[in-house]
Protein backbone atom coordinates (compact mmCIF):
# COMPACT_ATOMS: atom_id res chain seq x y z
CA UNK A 1 0.00 0.00 0.00
CA UNK A 2 1.26 3.45 -0.98
CA UNK A 3 1.43 6.02 1.84
CA UNK A 4 0.55 9.68 1.39
CA UNK A 5 2.32 11.47 4.24
CA UNK A 6 0.99 14.85 5.37
CA UNK A 7 2.94 17.81 6.72
CA UNK A 8 2.81 18.46 10.43
CA UNK A 9 -0.48 20.12 11.41
CA UNK A 10 -2.21 19.23 8.13
CA UNK A 11 -3.84 16.18 9.68
CA UNK A 12 -6.33 18.33 11.60
CA UNK A 13 -8.93 18.57 8.85
CA UNK A 14 -8.91 14.80 8.32
CA UNK A 15 -9.25 14.21 12.05
CA UNK A 16 -12.43 16.29 11.71
CA UNK A 17 -13.34 14.00 8.78
CA UNK A 18 -13.11 16.56 6.02
CA UNK A 19 -12.77 14.41 2.88
CA UNK A 20 -10.19 16.40 0.86
CA UNK A 21 -6.40 16.49 0.98
CA UNK A 22 -4.90 19.47 -0.87
CA UNK A 23 -1.54 19.29 -2.63
CA UNK A 24 -0.11 21.89 -0.23
CA UNK A 25 -0.76 19.52 2.69
CA UNK A 26 1.34 16.69 1.27
CA UNK A 27 4.89 16.16 2.57
CA UNK A 28 5.77 12.99 0.67
CA UNK A 29 4.32 10.16 -1.40
CA UNK A 30 5.91 6.77 -0.73
CA UNK A 31 5.75 5.20 -4.18
CA UNK A 32 4.13 6.10 -7.49
CA UNK A 33 0.34 5.73 -7.26
CA UNK A 34 -1.65 5.61 -10.47
CA UNK A 35 -4.47 8.02 -11.26
CA UNK A 36 -7.37 7.16 -8.94
CA UNK A 37 -5.45 4.50 -7.04
CA UNK A 38 -6.31 3.99 -3.38
CA UNK A 39 -3.60 5.26 -1.02
CA UNK A 40 -3.23 5.28 2.74
CA UNK A 41 -3.15 8.83 4.15
CA UNK A 42 -1.00 9.14 7.27
CA UNK A 43 0.11 11.97 9.53
CA UNK A 44 3.70 13.21 9.68
CA UNK A 45 4.31 10.81 12.59
CA UNK A 46 2.81 7.77 10.86
CA UNK A 47 -0.73 7.70 12.29
CA UNK A 48 -3.44 6.35 9.98
CA UNK A 49 -5.90 9.02 8.86
CA UNK A 50 -7.86 7.75 5.85
CA UNK A 51 -8.09 5.63 2.73
CA UNK A 52 -8.26 7.95 -0.28
CA UNK A 53 -8.21 8.10 -4.08
CA UNK A 54 -5.07 9.75 -5.45
CA UNK A 55 -4.86 12.33 -8.24
CA UNK A 56 -1.46 13.68 -9.28
CA UNK A 57 -3.13 16.37 -11.45
CA UNK A 58 -5.67 17.97 -9.11
CA UNK A 59 -5.01 20.51 -6.38
CA UNK A 60 -7.21 18.18 -4.34
CA UNK A 61 -4.48 15.56 -4.28
CA UNK A 62 -6.61 12.91 -2.56
CA UNK A 63 -10.32 12.40 -1.88
CA UNK A 64 -11.12 10.24 1.12
CA UNK A 65 -13.14 7.07 0.85
CA UNK A 66 -13.04 6.04 4.51
CA UNK A 67 -11.57 7.09 7.86
CA UNK A 68 -11.73 3.54 9.24
CA UNK A 69 -8.44 1.68 8.94
CA UNK A 70 -10.01 -1.79 9.01
CA UNK A 71 -12.17 -1.10 5.94
CA UNK A 72 -11.16 -2.45 2.53
CA UNK A 73 -12.00 -0.34 -0.51
CA UNK A 74 -13.31 -3.03 -2.84
CA UNK A 75 -16.44 -4.00 -4.76
CA UNK A 76 -18.31 -4.95 -1.59
CA UNK A 77 -17.48 -1.57 -0.04
CA UNK A 78 -18.88 0.29 -3.06
CA UNK A 79 -22.01 -1.87 -3.10
CA UNK A 80 -22.66 -1.09 0.56
CA UNK A 81 -22.34 2.67 -0.01
CA UNK A 82 -24.56 2.65 -3.10
CA UNK A 83 -27.29 0.57 -1.44
CA UNK A 84 -27.22 2.90 1.57
CA UNK A 85 -27.62 5.96 -0.70
CA UNK A 86 -30.50 4.38 -2.64
CA UNK A 87 -32.37 3.48 0.55
CA UNK A 88 -32.07 7.06 1.81
CA UNK A 89 -33.89 8.34 -1.31
CA UNK A 90 -36.52 5.63 -1.62
CA UNK A 91 -39.45 7.62 -0.25
CA UNK A 92 -38.92 10.48 -2.72
CA UNK A 93 -40.09 8.30 -5.61
CA UNK A 94 -43.67 8.54 -4.30
CA UNK A 95 -43.78 12.18 -5.48
CA UNK A 96 -41.25 12.35 -8.31
CA UNK A 97 -39.53 10.23 -10.94
CA UNK A 98 -36.45 12.50 -10.89
CA UNK A 99 -34.13 11.89 -7.93
CA UNK A 100 -30.43 12.41 -7.25
CA UNK A 101 -29.54 8.93 -6.01
CA UNK A 102 -25.79 9.56 -5.45
CA UNK A 103 -24.42 12.92 -4.30
CA UNK A 104 -20.65 12.67 -4.13
CA UNK A 105 -19.00 13.35 -0.80
CA UNK A 106 -22.35 13.29 1.04
CA UNK A 107 -22.65 9.60 0.15
CA UNK A 108 -18.94 8.88 0.77
CA UNK A 109 -18.44 8.55 -2.99
CA UNK A 110 -16.47 11.72 -3.78
CA UNK A 111 -16.77 12.91 -7.34
CA UNK A 112 -19.75 10.72 -8.26
CA UNK A 113 -23.13 12.20 -9.16
CA UNK A 114 -25.97 9.95 -10.31
CA UNK A 115 -29.45 11.19 -11.18
CA UNK A 116 -32.41 8.94 -11.96
CA UNK A 117 -34.93 10.06 -14.55
CA UNK A 118 -37.65 7.45 -14.79
CA UNK A 119 -36.11 4.34 -16.34
CA UNK A 120 -32.65 5.83 -16.87
CA UNK A 121 -29.69 6.87 -14.77
CA UNK A 122 -27.40 9.73 -15.75
CA UNK A 123 -23.96 9.56 -14.16
CA UNK A 124 -21.11 12.04 -13.81
CA UNK A 125 -17.69 10.68 -12.83
CA UNK A 126 -15.96 13.91 -11.78
CA UNK A 127 -12.90 12.60 -9.93
CA UNK A 128 -10.06 10.16 -10.56
CA UNK A 129 -11.14 7.74 -7.83
CA UNK A 130 -14.65 7.04 -9.12
CA UNK A 131 -13.30 6.99 -12.67
CA UNK A 132 -10.96 4.15 -11.69
CA UNK A 133 -13.90 2.21 -10.23
CA UNK A 134 -16.36 3.13 -13.00
CA UNK A 135 -17.03 -0.39 -14.30
CA UNK A 136 -17.65 -1.70 -10.80
CA UNK A 137 -19.93 1.23 -9.92
CA UNK A 138 -21.90 0.90 -13.18
CA UNK A 139 -22.42 -2.80 -12.59
CA UNK A 140 -23.72 -2.21 -9.06
CA UNK A 141 -26.07 0.55 -10.22
CA UNK A 142 -27.55 -1.63 -12.95
CA UNK A 143 -28.04 -4.44 -10.43
CA UNK A 144 -29.59 -2.30 -7.68
CA UNK A 145 -31.71 0.15 -9.74
CA UNK A 146 -34.68 -0.88 -11.84
CA UNK A 147 -33.56 1.02 -14.96
CA UNK A 148 -33.05 0.37 -18.66
CA UNK A 149 -29.63 1.97 -18.87
CA UNK A 150 -26.98 4.43 -17.68
CA UNK A 151 -26.04 7.47 -19.73
CA UNK A 152 -22.71 9.10 -18.88
CA UNK A 153 -22.33 12.90 -18.75
CA UNK A 154 -18.75 13.18 -17.53
CA UNK A 155 -18.28 16.56 -19.22
CA UNK A 156 -17.89 18.98 -16.28
CA UNK A 157 -14.81 21.19 -15.91
CA UNK A 158 -13.73 19.23 -12.83
CA UNK A 159 -12.70 16.37 -15.14
CA UNK A 160 -9.90 18.47 -16.63
CA UNK A 161 -8.64 19.44 -13.19
CA UNK A 162 -8.42 15.73 -12.36
CA UNK A 163 -6.41 14.98 -15.50
CA UNK A 164 -9.40 13.25 -17.15
CA UNK A 165 -10.89 13.76 -20.59
CA UNK A 166 -14.60 14.30 -21.26
CA UNK A 167 -16.76 11.25 -21.83
CA UNK A 168 -20.39 11.41 -22.99
CA UNK A 169 -22.50 8.48 -24.13
CA UNK A 170 -24.23 5.26 -23.12
CA UNK A 171 -22.34 3.57 -20.28
CA UNK A 172 -24.60 0.56 -19.74
CA UNK A 173 -27.87 -0.73 -21.14
CA UNK A 174 -30.17 0.98 -23.62
CA UNK A 175 -29.92 4.33 -25.38
CA UNK A 176 -32.25 6.86 -23.69
CA UNK A 177 -34.97 8.61 -25.73
CA UNK A 178 -34.45 12.12 -27.03
CA UNK A 179 -36.58 13.45 -24.19
CA UNK A 180 -37.29 11.52 -21.00
CA UNK A 181 -40.60 12.53 -19.43
CA UNK A 182 -40.60 12.86 -15.66
CA UNK A 183 -43.35 13.80 -13.20
CA UNK A 184 -42.69 15.94 -10.14
CA UNK A 185 -45.48 16.88 -7.73
CA UNK A 186 -48.03 16.35 -10.47
CA UNK A 187 -46.20 18.41 -13.12
CA UNK A 188 -44.72 16.82 -16.26
CA UNK A 189 -41.31 17.82 -17.61
CA UNK A 190 -39.21 16.67 -20.54
CA UNK A 191 -35.51 16.10 -19.86
CA UNK A 192 -32.77 16.10 -22.50
CA UNK A 193 -29.99 14.11 -20.81
CA UNK A 194 -27.62 14.48 -23.77
CA UNK A 195 -27.46 18.25 -24.08
CA UNK A 196 -29.22 19.70 -21.03
CA UNK A 197 -27.51 21.59 -18.22
CA UNK A 198 -25.95 19.37 -15.55
CA UNK A 199 -27.54 15.97 -16.19
CA UNK A 200 -30.52 17.53 -18.00
CA UNK A 201 -32.66 19.03 -15.23
CA UNK A 202 -32.29 20.99 -11.99
CA UNK A 203 -33.38 18.27 -9.59
CA UNK A 204 -31.96 20.29 -6.69
CA UNK A 205 -34.75 22.89 -6.99
CA UNK A 206 -37.59 20.43 -6.35
CA UNK A 207 -38.61 21.82 -2.95
CA UNK A 208 -38.40 25.40 -4.19
CA UNK A 209 -40.57 24.60 -7.22
CA UNK A 210 -43.12 23.15 -4.80
CA UNK A 211 -42.87 26.35 -2.74
CA UNK A 212 -43.59 28.41 -5.86
CA UNK A 213 -46.58 26.20 -6.67
CA UNK A 214 -47.94 26.65 -3.15
CA UNK A 215 -47.40 30.42 -3.23
CA UNK A 216 -49.42 30.60 -6.45
CA UNK A 217 -52.23 28.52 -4.94
CA UNK A 218 -52.27 30.57 -1.73
CA UNK A 219 -52.33 33.82 -3.70
CA UNK A 220 -55.32 32.66 -5.74
CA UNK A 221 -57.20 31.54 -2.62
CA UNK A 222 -56.51 34.88 -0.91
CA UNK A 223 -57.11 37.29 -3.81
CA UNK A 224 -59.63 35.43 -5.95
CA UNK A 225 -57.37 35.70 -9.00
CA UNK A 226 -54.21 34.10 -10.23
CA UNK A 227 -50.90 35.88 -9.67
CA UNK A 228 -48.77 37.54 -12.32
CA UNK A 229 -45.25 36.14 -12.04
CA UNK A 230 -41.85 36.61 -13.64
CA UNK A 231 -39.37 33.73 -13.88
CA UNK A 232 -35.86 34.81 -14.92
CA UNK A 233 -33.24 32.37 -16.21
CA UNK A 234 -36.19 29.99 -16.67
CA UNK A 235 -34.24 27.27 -18.56
CA UNK A 236 -36.81 24.57 -19.51
CA UNK A 237 -39.57 26.12 -17.42
CA UNK A 238 -39.26 24.37 -14.06
CA UNK A 239 -40.52 27.20 -11.86
CA UNK A 240 -42.87 28.48 -14.57
CA UNK A 241 -44.77 25.21 -14.85
CA UNK A 242 -44.96 24.87 -11.08
CA UNK A 243 -46.53 28.35 -10.88
CA UNK A 244 -49.03 27.55 -13.63
CA UNK A 245 -49.93 24.30 -11.85
CA UNK A 246 -50.57 26.36 -8.72
CA UNK A 247 -53.05 28.60 -10.55
CA UNK A 248 -50.95 31.56 -11.68
CA UNK A 249 -52.86 33.67 -14.19
CA UNK A 250 -49.83 34.87 -16.16
CA UNK A 251 -46.21 33.75 -16.08
CA UNK A 252 -43.54 35.54 -18.10
CA UNK A 253 -40.42 33.41 -18.49
CA UNK A 254 -37.10 34.79 -19.70
CA UNK A 255 -33.97 32.96 -20.86
CA UNK A 256 -31.19 33.58 -23.38
CA UNK A 257 -31.36 30.06 -24.86
CA UNK A 258 -33.77 29.41 -27.72
CA UNK A 259 -33.38 25.64 -27.28
CA UNK A 260 -34.26 25.82 -23.58
CA UNK A 261 -37.32 27.95 -24.31
CA UNK A 262 -38.46 25.53 -27.02
CA UNK A 263 -38.27 22.70 -24.48
CA UNK A 264 -40.11 24.87 -21.95
CA UNK A 265 -42.96 25.42 -24.41
CA UNK A 266 -43.17 21.68 -25.06
CA UNK A 267 -43.30 21.15 -21.31
CA UNK A 268 -46.19 23.61 -21.05
CA UNK A 269 -48.04 21.69 -23.77
CA UNK A 270 -47.38 18.42 -21.90
CA UNK A 271 -49.39 19.84 -19.01
CA UNK A 272 -52.13 21.48 -21.07
CA UNK A 273 -51.11 25.04 -20.16
CA UNK A 274 -52.26 27.41 -22.89
CA UNK A 275 -50.36 30.28 -24.53
CA UNK A 276 -52.76 32.76 -22.90
CA UNK A 277 -51.16 32.11 -19.50
CA UNK A 278 -47.51 31.61 -20.44
CA UNK A 279 -45.10 33.88 -22.32
CA UNK A 280 -41.61 32.63 -23.25
CA UNK A 281 -39.15 35.41 -24.04
CA UNK A 282 -35.63 34.99 -25.41
CA UNK A 283 -33.59 37.86 -23.95
CA UNK A 284 -30.63 38.77 -21.81
CA UNK A 285 -32.09 38.82 -18.29
CA UNK A 286 -29.94 41.77 -17.17
CA UNK A 287 -31.31 43.86 -20.05
CA UNK A 288 -34.86 42.60 -19.63
CA UNK A 289 -35.00 43.53 -15.94
CA UNK A 290 -33.88 47.09 -16.66
CA UNK A 291 -36.34 47.46 -19.52
CA UNK A 292 -39.21 46.05 -17.46
CA UNK A 293 -38.30 48.47 -14.65
CA UNK A 294 -38.31 51.39 -17.09
CA UNK A 295 -41.73 50.32 -18.39
CA UNK A 296 -43.06 50.31 -14.85
CA UNK A 297 -44.03 46.65 -14.88
CA UNK A 298 -45.08 44.93 -11.66
CA UNK A 299 -45.35 41.29 -10.61
CA UNK A 300 -46.82 39.50 -7.63
CA UNK A 301 -43.82 37.16 -7.61
CA UNK A 302 -40.35 37.44 -9.15
CA UNK A 303 -37.99 34.44 -9.34
CA UNK A 304 -34.26 34.86 -10.00
CA UNK A 305 -32.43 31.56 -10.52
CA UNK A 306 -29.29 32.42 -12.51
CA UNK A 307 -26.53 30.07 -13.63
CA UNK A 308 -23.30 29.90 -11.66
CA UNK A 309 -21.73 33.40 -11.61
CA UNK A 310 -18.62 32.37 -9.62
CA UNK A 311 -16.83 29.20 -10.68
CA UNK A 312 -14.07 29.86 -8.11
CA UNK A 313 -13.13 32.28 -5.34
CA UNK A 314 -11.28 34.39 -7.90
CA UNK A 315 -14.63 35.39 -9.40
CA UNK A 316 -16.44 36.32 -6.18
CA UNK A 317 -16.25 40.12 -6.63
CA UNK A 318 -17.57 39.98 -10.18
CA UNK A 319 -20.27 37.51 -9.17
CA UNK A 320 -21.34 39.69 -6.24
CA UNK A 321 -21.86 42.63 -8.58
CA UNK A 322 -23.92 40.47 -10.93
CA UNK A 323 -26.11 39.11 -8.12
CA UNK A 324 -26.66 42.62 -6.79
CA UNK A 325 -27.58 43.92 -10.25
CA UNK A 326 -30.30 41.38 -10.97
CA UNK A 327 -31.70 41.52 -7.44
CA UNK A 328 -31.77 45.32 -7.35
CA UNK A 329 -33.82 45.44 -10.53
CA UNK A 330 -35.85 42.37 -9.60
CA UNK A 331 -36.89 43.96 -6.31
CA UNK A 332 -38.13 47.04 -8.13
CA UNK A 333 -40.53 44.87 -10.12
CA UNK A 334 -42.24 43.24 -7.12
CA UNK A 335 -45.64 44.65 -6.21
CA UNK A 336 -46.27 45.78 -2.67
CA UNK A 337 -47.32 42.62 -0.87
CA UNK A 338 -45.46 40.40 -3.32
CA UNK A 339 -42.48 38.06 -2.98
CA UNK A 340 -39.02 37.56 -4.42
CA UNK A 341 -37.39 34.11 -4.63
CA UNK A 342 -33.69 34.55 -5.32
CA UNK A 343 -30.97 31.92 -5.67
CA UNK A 344 -27.27 31.33 -6.13
CA UNK A 345 -25.76 28.01 -7.23
CA UNK A 346 -22.18 29.31 -6.96
CA UNK A 347 -20.42 27.06 -4.47
CA UNK A 348 -17.65 29.63 -4.05
CA UNK A 349 -20.18 32.10 -2.59
CA UNK A 350 -21.22 31.15 0.92
CA UNK A 351 -24.63 31.73 2.47
CA UNK A 352 -23.56 34.73 4.57
CA UNK A 353 -22.02 36.58 1.62
CA UNK A 354 -25.04 35.90 -0.57
CA UNK A 355 -27.36 37.29 2.11
CA UNK A 356 -25.17 40.40 2.45
CA UNK A 357 -25.27 40.99 -1.30
CA UNK A 358 -29.07 40.71 -1.33
CA UNK A 359 -29.29 43.03 1.68
CA UNK A 360 -27.26 45.57 -0.28
CA UNK A 361 -29.69 45.27 -3.19
CA UNK A 362 -32.64 45.82 -0.82
CA UNK A 363 -31.02 48.96 0.60
CA UNK A 364 -30.31 50.41 -2.84
CA UNK A 365 -33.79 49.55 -4.11
CA UNK A 366 -35.29 51.64 -1.29
CA UNK A 367 -37.86 48.90 -0.71
CA UNK A 368 -38.83 47.33 2.60
CA UNK A 369 -38.22 43.59 2.48
CA UNK A 370 -38.35 40.79 5.05
CA UNK A 371 -36.62 37.46 4.75
CA UNK A 372 -39.28 34.79 5.20
CA UNK A 373 -37.06 31.76 4.68
CA UNK A 374 -33.63 30.54 3.65
CA UNK A 375 -33.90 28.06 0.81
CA UNK A 376 -31.67 25.24 -0.38
CA UNK A 377 -31.51 21.93 -2.19
CA UNK A 378 -33.79 18.97 -1.50
CA UNK A 379 -33.12 16.03 0.79
CA UNK A 380 -31.47 14.02 -1.98
CA UNK A 381 -28.69 16.66 -1.92
CA UNK A 382 -27.73 16.30 1.76
CA UNK A 383 -24.91 18.33 3.26
CA UNK A 384 -22.15 16.38 4.97
CA UNK A 385 -21.58 18.51 8.05
CA UNK A 386 -17.82 17.96 7.92
CA UNK A 387 -17.70 19.19 4.30
CA UNK A 388 -19.48 22.58 4.15
CA UNK A 389 -18.27 23.07 0.55
CA UNK A 390 -21.12 20.78 -0.48
CA UNK A 391 -23.67 23.54 0.13
CA UNK A 392 -23.65 25.12 -3.31
CA UNK A 393 -27.35 26.00 -3.74
CA UNK A 394 -28.69 28.72 -1.50
CA UNK A 395 -31.73 30.94 -1.75
CA UNK A 396 -33.90 33.49 0.03
CA UNK A 397 -37.62 34.14 0.09
CA UNK A 398 -38.19 37.87 0.57
CA UNK A 399 -41.57 39.42 1.28
CA UNK A 400 -42.24 43.05 0.32
CA UNK A 401 -45.02 43.96 2.72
Amino acid sequence: MIDLILKKGKERSLLRRHPWVYDTAVQKVMGKPGLGETVRVVSYDGRFLAWAAYSHESTIRARCWSFIESECIDKAWFEEKIIKALRARKRLFSRTSAVRVIFGEADQLPGLVVDQYGDWLVAQFQAAGVEAWKDVIAGILMKQCDVQGIYERSDAATRHREGLSEIVGVLRGAEPPQEIEIVEDGVRYGVDVRHGHKTGFYIDQRENRLLAQRLAAQFKAQHGRGMRALNCFCYTGGFSLALLAGGAEEVISVDSSADALAMAQRNAERNGFGHDRAQWLQADVFDYLRQARDRGEEFDLVILDPPKFASSHRHIDRASRAYKDINLNGLRLVKEGGDLLTFSCSGAMDVDLFQKVIAGAVIDSKREAWMIARLGAGEDHPLMMTCPEGEYLKGLQLALR
